[in-house]
């Protein structure tokens, strides 16, 4: 059997428990590039809020919104878990990377089952690419300024 649809099997079996009462929540820390989210999790109706707002209110693009479901869809737990995010810094295309990883890590905190499907899908990798510093002589991080012979 493919390595794939034993990840699903073991997914479409899996479930999220009930937290310890004392936390009341899953977590997950996600960044990108500055973006910084906090993932809280557990199992509810399907709620998705970004900083107070329904995500698809909060992320205009499409590809943004894509990109944060994509853990829950790859686990099959799109509508079963309520997930609130708080996320600062960077751009809106930097917060949806973070809130992907902090989604997938509160999802393998949540389920151990659960982290071969996120793992093949990348959720739980994180991307360390940054914007490169702008160095002293130059125009930008290596963009020389216009050279003139006369």
């Amino acid at each position: 059997m493919p390595e794939d649809s034993k990840a699903a099997e073991a997914v479409s079996s899996a479930t999220i428990p009930a937290p310890d009462p004392k936390k009341h929540y899953f977590w997950g820390t996600g960044r990108r590039k500055t973006a910084v989210a906090r993932v809280r999790l557990r199992a509810g109706a399907g709620k998705f809020e970004v900083n107070t707002k329904d995500f698809e209110k909060y992320f205009t693009e499409d590809r943004d919104r894509q990109d944060v479901v994509a853990p829950l869809k790859a686990t099959q737990t799109l509508g079963k878990v309520d997930v609130f995010v708080n996320v600062k810094g960077g751009g809106l295309a930097g917060q949806a990377g973070a809130i992907m990883l902090g989604v997938a890590r509160a999802l393998k905190l949540a389920n151990s089952e659960y982290e071969p499907a996120l793992r093949a899908g990348g959720y739980l990798t994180r991307d360390s690419r940054k914007v490169e510093r702008k160095k002293y002589g130059k125009s930008g991080a290596r963009r020389s300024f216009q050279f003139s012979k006369r």
